[in-house]
């Protein structure tokens, strides 16, 4: 039998984004949706409690970033992981391994299958008995290859009403594009021409959300995802999946109604689940996805990346320090999700509002004299603008003004991610960072597609040859980020939620104070931003003389009463009173 109360809790969630819906209509859904829900998937956790701890790490990689010979990339992967990853990475983001048509997995054909190229669903199944896993819910929009299109372009039930296509009049003035192509891309059906909203491109067509029968699809399709042992559910692109007349179309509060939906019956449905929102947006609008504590768990932090390069080829801590003392602590039962990149580009909206005009054209500028290719929006009809920088984290960091031939390149990159691991919030790293990968030109100029600068793929045997050889960049980088995540998994102050203070310590230095929540621990997480030594002086960061300080990372006690401490080029500390 369902539960009345739960169907008038789903009810009235549809009634805030379906406003102009018959009752009737609505409480037949809910009805449907509290049935579907039921008693939840036969392997629910047994707890939630502590989702995250500081001992949570993802690995974000594609399902075919590792090859082995023999071997279906997913097998490959689980190789992979087995072999190197151990405990201090303890959850796997396998980006879209569905069918798909382009976009290299974002145009997805069909949610419910793992594309026969990649391997299947008992290979994911497999992983997750070790690791967590995060999947993708490309909401948003579909491939023209998938059978809901081809319902549409023949007027056949039920994608003949799946896709969203506005009259002529529709006022598209006030839309916020992340491309630069037109919005609308014509087809033809047995009732003539129609205009297709295409956000991304015109292989994806966005999903006429104003129809339930699409939200409904895709509770099901969340769902499914779960029962397959999925446990973190990434809603990609979810901030465009409303659009309105005369709107932004970005943002809008049925969008935000649509989430609160979902993580309610994600809720119900496993306790253990957790929603990520992926918007690469302005910092005030990424931030209200966490809603009162009701729509995402985790949101990704998309400043960060941009503002830490600033920082570390600028040694100008400004930016980054002032963006840190105005994050407010995430709500409880929510984090942040901190990365330095991933397999797109570095985002330049998320900077709107923090650096200025002069530093966004200085740090492009860098970054084109480092590699970078540029992938743009349309700001107006007449304007165009810088959407992202696609270039990897090691060539973006591989010479400043200061150090013209990079003999730093190595020290600014472990100084990237030493910042990334003190932060307040959930720490993710994208497999190629892990071996160092340097811009994939070629591979981009070939496909046309500047992202894929950073999408390099790699065989296992070349894994093993570059680990083996303990003097080779990739085994040092390697080496050096597993030392560090093992580190800070043992440090209750860097729980994600633990608190933490912005430090004062001029524009040379980035530093933070994390506490536990028990009080016991504090950390005093300082990296040096200059290509040269640099003086800290202890006094400005208040340690007690009674208790006894050391630097986790060189594992180094403090002499008692010591003032000052030298920083060498891109050194940091993680000087704790309690180890």
């Amino acid at each position: 039998m369902t539960d009345s109360g739960i169907v008038g809790d789903i009810y009235h969630r549809l009634e805030s984004i379906y406003t102009y819906r018959e009752p009737e209509t609505l409480m037949h859904l809910a009805e449907r949706l509290a049935q579907r829900v039921g008693g939840g998937p036969s392997n629910r956790s047994e707890s939630h409690q502590s989702k995250w701890t500081e001992k949570t790490c993802l690995l974000i990689t594609y399902a075919d970033s590792i090859k082995a010979e023999g071997k279906s990339p997913l097998g490959s992967l689980s190789e992979f992981i087995s072999e190197y990853i151990e405990d201090e990475i303890n959850t796997i983001h396998i980006l879209p391994f569905y069918p798909s048509s382009s976009d290299d997995g974002f145009s997805v054909i069909d949610h419910t299958v793992v594309h026969d190229k990649f391997g299947d669903w008992s290979q994911i199944a497999s992983l997750s008995k070790n690791k967590v896993i995060m999947a993708d819910v490309v909401l948003n929009h579909g491939s023209r290859e998938s059978t809901w299109f081809k319902q549409f372009l023949v007027g056949e039930k039920p994608g003949a009403d799946y896709f969203f296509s506005p009259d002529e009049n529709f006022d598209l003035s006030k839309v916020v594009r992340p491309r630069d192509h037109s919005v609308l891309s014509p087809v033809n059906t047995p009732g003539g021409q129609r205009l297709l909203w295409c956000t991304f491109s015109e292989d994806q067509i966005d999903f006429d959300f104003s129809n339930p029968d699409v939200l409904e699809q895709f509770i099901g399709i969340i769902l499914g995802i779960v029962d397959q042992g999925i446990r973190i559910l990434r809603l990609d692109a979810v901030g465009y999946l409303w659009k309105c007349d005369g709107s932004s179309c970005l943002n809008l509060p049925e969008t935000h109604a649509i989430i609160k939906l979902i993580r309610f019956i994600t809720d119900l449905y496993d306790a253990d689940i957790t929603l990520v929102s992926e918007t690469n947006l302005p910092n005030h609008e990424n931030l209200s996805y966490f809603g009162n504590g009701n729509e995402a768990h985790w949101i990704y932090n998309f400043s960060l990346p941009p503002l830490i390069l600033n920082s570390l080829l600028f040694a100008d801590s400004e930016a980054l320090r002032s963006w840190s003392m105005s994050m407010p602590p995430a709500l409880e039962g929510t984090s942040y999700l901190n990365f330095l990149s991933s397999h797109d580009g570095f985002g330049m909206r998320p900077t709107e509002g923090i650096l200025t005009e002069s530093q966004r054209s200085l740090l492009l500028n860098r970054l084109e004299a480092n590699g970078s290719l540029f992938t743009w929006r349309h700001v107006s009809t007449e304007r165009k603008s810088i959407y992202e920088a696609n270039i990897t984290l090691f060539s973006a960091l591989e010479k400043t003004d200061d150090d013209p031939t990079g003999i730093y390149q190595i020290e600014r990159f472990i100084a990237a991610h030493t910042i990334l691991f003190c932060l307040e919030g959930v720490p993710a790293l994208y497999i190629n960072n892990l071996f160092g990968s340097r811009n994939d030109t070629p591979g981009a100029k070939k496909s046309g597609i500047n992202r894929r600068i950073n999408r390099e793929k790699f065989s296992m045997e070349w894994v093993r040859n570059c680990f083996e050889d303990s003097g080779s960049k990739e085994s040092l980088l390697f080496s050096e980020l597993k030392r560090l995540l093992k580190l800070r998994a043992q440090q209750a102050a860097f729980h994600p939620n633990a608190t933490q203070f912005t430090l004062q310590l001029g524009s040379h230095l980035f530093g933070v104070w994390r506490q536990s929540s028990d009080r016991k621990q504090s950390i005093f997480a300082i990296t040096n931003l200059l290509s040269d030594d640099v003086i800290l002086d202890l006094s400005e960061i208040n340690l007690i003389n009674t208790e006894s300080w050391m630097d986790l990372i060189q594992n180094k006690k403090f002499e008692i009463g010591k003032r000052r401490l030298r920083l060498e080029a891109y050194q940091s500390v993680w000087i704790t009173n309690n180890a």
